[in-house]
C-alpha cells in the first residue's frame, strides 16, 4: 500500500538532497547544471539506452554503476555531451571529478548524465564555475527537476510513501523528456531515490521491470537518443526489513506506480502535443506480442495524427496492429475509440461520426481498446497526438 506525497519529488526520501544553478550551458536564463545525493552511501542500478551511439556520460555512469553503488548524480541540461569522441569522455569524467569534489567522494560514485544538442562540445568552464556553487538541500528536488528539462513545458515528478509490513519507506522520481521519445527508452532522463533498504540482487530487477511496462511503453516520435538513462539510488536510511525478491511486491508496485506516472506525465507534454493517446491491447497470445502491437499503434505517425484531427479513422489503428508483428485473427478482433466499439468481431460497427467527432475534440484524452481474442496477454502503451508544432520545433531545435 503506498500513499501519494503531496508536492513529493526526488529528495522526499530521507537522506536525499538537491540543488540547481544557472551555469549558461542554455541561453536562457534557467537552471541547467544539477546535483542530486545521499547523505549515505547507497546501492544504485542503472537502466540506459539501447542506441549503438551512446554518449561519453552514458558510458562513464554504466562503468561507475557496473559495482552497484553511488552516491550522487550530477547533471546537465543544454548540451548532451555525446558524439565528441575522446574530448566528451575527458569532460563527462571531468563533471564527475568536480562534483566528487564538491561534495567530498571517490568520482568512482558520482553518476553523470548529460542532455540536449548533440555534437556540441560541453562548455567545461561554465560547468567547473557552476559547479561549486550548487547548494544541495532537502527542499532542492523541484529545482533540480526544473534544471534537467530542455523543450519539456512542465516538470516531471511523483514520491510516495509506502506501508509495508509495520514499516514505512518513500520512493521519489523526476524524469525529463517530451522529444525523441520512443519504446526502449528515449530523449529521457530519470532519476529515483528510496530510503528503502534493498538488496543489491533485486533492486536491477525491480527498475528493469518498472521501466520496461513504464517508459519502454512510450512513443512520441519513433527517435531514440544517445543519451537516455534512468537511475534508481537505495540509501536504507527507512531501516526496513531487507526487500528482496521474496517480500519485494510492495515495493515493485510503488516503483512501477512512480514510474508510469512519469512515463504519462512525457507522453502527455510530447512536443507539440495535445492529447494524450492510451493503447491498450488485450487477449493476446502472448504478452511480448500484446506489447508490440500497442507499442506499434501508439508510435504511428498516421494514428497520431488522425487524432491530432480529431478524425475517428479507425482504419489506421488496424492497419497499425496489422504490421506489429502480433499475431491476428481479423474474425475476432473487437476495437474501441474512446469506449465506442467501432469494429466487432472484425466487422464494422455503426456510429455516428459527428458525435465522435465532437467527442475527440473535447477529450485531451483518447483511450484505444484492441481485444484480440486469443489468449490472456495484455499491456498498455501512451503516446501523444502529432501537430503541426511538433514539426515547428523540431524545425528550429539548432536555429
Amino acid at each position: 500500500m503506498f500513499n501519494l506525497i503531496p508536492s513529493g519529488s526526488v529528495t522526499s526520501a530521507s537522506g536525499f538532497l538537491a540543488g540547481a544553478v544557472h551555469a549558461g550551458i542554455k541561453s536562457e536564463d534557467e537552471l541547467d547544471l544539477a546535483i542530486l545525493c545521499s547523505e549515505v552511501p547507497c546501492k544504485a542500478a542503472g537502466v540506459f539506452t539501447t542506441s549503438q551511439i551512446k554518449s561519453a556520460p552514458v558510458i562513464l555512469s554504466q562503468k561507475h554503476i557496473a559495482k552497484g553503488r553511488a552516491q550522487a548524480i550530477v547533471v546537465n541540461s543544454g548540451c548532451a555531451n555525446a558524439c565528441m569522441g575522446g574530448q566528451g569522455l575527458a569532460d563527462a569524467l571531468g563533471m564527475a571529478n568536480l562534483a566528487a569534489a564538491k561534495l567530498g567522494l571517490s568520482p568512482e560514485d558520482i553518476l553523470v548524465a548529460s542532455t540536449g544538442i548533440i555534437g556540441v562540445p560541453l562548455p567545461m568552464d561554465k560547468i567547473r564555475t557552476g559547479i561549486p556553487k550548487i547548494k544541495p538541500t532537502r527542499g532542492g528536488g523541484h529545482d533540480f527537476c526544473r534544471s534537467i528539462m530542455t523543450t519539456d513545458t512542465r516538470p516531471k515528478e511523483m514520491a510516495v510513501q509506502v506501508d509495508s509490513k509495520g514499516t514505512k519507506f518513500t520512493i521519489g522520481g523526476v524524469a525529463k523528456g517530451i522529444g525523441m521519445i520512443h519504446p526502449n527508452l528515449a530523449t529521457m532522463l530519470c532519476f529515483i531515490a528510496t530510503d528503502a533498504v534493498v538488496s543489491a540482487d533485486f533492486l536491477p530487477a525491480a527498475l528493469q521491470k518498472a521501466v520496461d511496462c513504464s517508459f519502454n511503453m512510450v512513443s512520441i516520435d519513433g527517435d531514440t537518443s544517445p543519451n537516455d538513462c534512468a537511475f534508481l539510488l537505495a540509501n536504507g536510511l527507512a531501516g526496513n526489513e531487507p526487500i528482496d525478491f521474496d517480500n519485494g511486491g510492495d515495493f515493485q508496485e510503488a516503483l512501477t506506480a512512480v514510474c508510469t506516472h512519469l512515463a504519462k506525465s512525457m507522453a502527455r507534454d510530447g512536443e507539440g502535443a495535445t492529447k494524450l493517446i492510451e493503447v491498450t491491447v488485450e487477449g493476446a497470445e502472448d504478452p511480448v506480442w500484446a506489447r508490440q502491437a500497442a507499442r506499434t499503434i501508439a508510435s504511428s505517425p498516421l494514428v497520431k495524427a488522425a487524432i491530432h484531427g480529431n478524425d475517428p479513422n479507425w482504419g489506421r489503428i488496424v492497419a497499425a496492429l496489422g504490421r506489429s508483428g502480433a499475431r491476428v485473427r481479423e474474425d475476432r478482433l473487437d476495437v474501441y475509440l474512446n469506449d465506442v466499439c467501432v469494429m466487432k468481431q472484425g466487422c464494422p460497427t455503426p456510429f455516428i461520426k459527428a458525435e465522435m467527432i465532437s467527442a475527440l475534440s473535447n477529450s485531451d484524452n483518447v483511450f484505444i481498446r484492441l481485444c484480440l481474442h486469443l489468449g490472456d496477454g495484455q499491456a498498455t502503451a501512451w503516446g501523444c497526438d502529432l501537430s503541426e508544432e511538433y514539426v515547428r520545433i523540431n524545425s528550429r531545435y539548432t536555429t
